[in-house]
């Protein structure tokens, strides 16, 4: 299986950046599924359901979420009805939505995808290892799944290492969001799941972690509050991992970042 993960969308430049780009991606890079976190992709903070359709209607299969998962009010009543938005697993019992979603493509086979959040240096939340380990206790690669992909939303890059060793041989891959930083770390780990600390941000890199300099600086030299932050406007990149799976399996074959566009310098596969 042929996946495609992309990064934290951050603002309008970030989401017209793979809306315009995904069709064209799936096309040349034989993409069977496509997982894109979309916390950031409305205003910078959380998803609304209008923008939520427009990346589904544009290629992607699944988006992920994370500590912006509630900035827009109007997604709470639309997560339910739609399983292919997915927030993470280990909020508490009773919160909307779902934390896990498997998708079945047009030939039969089948991928889970599965988000969790981190409590390092984050929001206070339900155990990830154990709520992962439940999700997992439903589903065995290479015998109910074919593929599956887990997001891990934190900010420690430890929590995630640690994560992807704690999931090696169960999964397909592990990526990591939050830091909006595309990391040099990714590999094959020795129980053949694929792993990446951070896929880094869709959005513009000109800034600060996709939002503009002057605001967020700002904040660190004067140490008060100060105007509400807002996304960057200059030109987007795209930021990712591509990783190819074996069916009989479920792990990883090889793997290969994705950039595209913007001021990062741009890299596709080769397989």
């Amino acid at each position: 299986m042929r996946i495609l993960f992309l990064g934290d969308i951050v603002g309008r430049v970030g989401r017209e950046a793979v809306i315009s780009r995904l069709p064209t991606l799936r096309r040349d890079l034989a993409l069977d599924l496509v997982v894109v976190n979309g916390e950031n992709a409305s205003h910078g903070f959380g998803l609304s359901p209008a923008i939520g359709r427009d990346l589904l209607e544009a290629g992607a299969d699944v988006i992920t979420l994370g500590n912006h998962s509630w900035d827009r009010r109007d997604l709470i009543g639309h997560i339910g009805s739609e399983p292919r938005i997915i927030r993470p697993a280990n909020y508490p019992p009773g919160t909307p939505g779902q934390g896990s979603v498997v998708v079945e493509l047009v030939d039969g086979r089948k991928a889970l995808v599965v988000s969790i959040m981190g409590r390092q240096f984050m929001d206070a939340m339900d155990d990830p290892f154990r709520s992962v380990t439940d999700i997992l206790s439903r589903h065995r690669l290479g015998v109910t799944m074919h593929a599956a992909v887990v997001d891990v939303h934190a900010e420690a890059t430890s929590e995630k290492w640690a994560m992807g060793h704690f999931l090696d041989g169960r999964v397909s891959l592990v990526i990591g969001t939050h830091t909006h930083t595309p990391t040099a770390d990714h590999r094959i780990l020795s129980g053949g799941t694929a792993f990446q600390t951070d896929a880094g941000m869709c959005g513009d890199y000109d800034s600060v972690i996709g939002m503009g300099k002057e605001a967020a600086i700002a904040r660190f030299v004067r140490k008060m509050p100060g105007d509400r932050l807002q996304p960057a406007e200059g030109d987007a990149s795209i930021a990712g991992m591509m990783v190819e799976t074996d069916d009989a399996t479920g792990l990883a074959r090889r793997m290969a970042p994705v950039r595209q566009g913007g001021h990062l310098a741009p890299t596709l596969p080769d397989f």
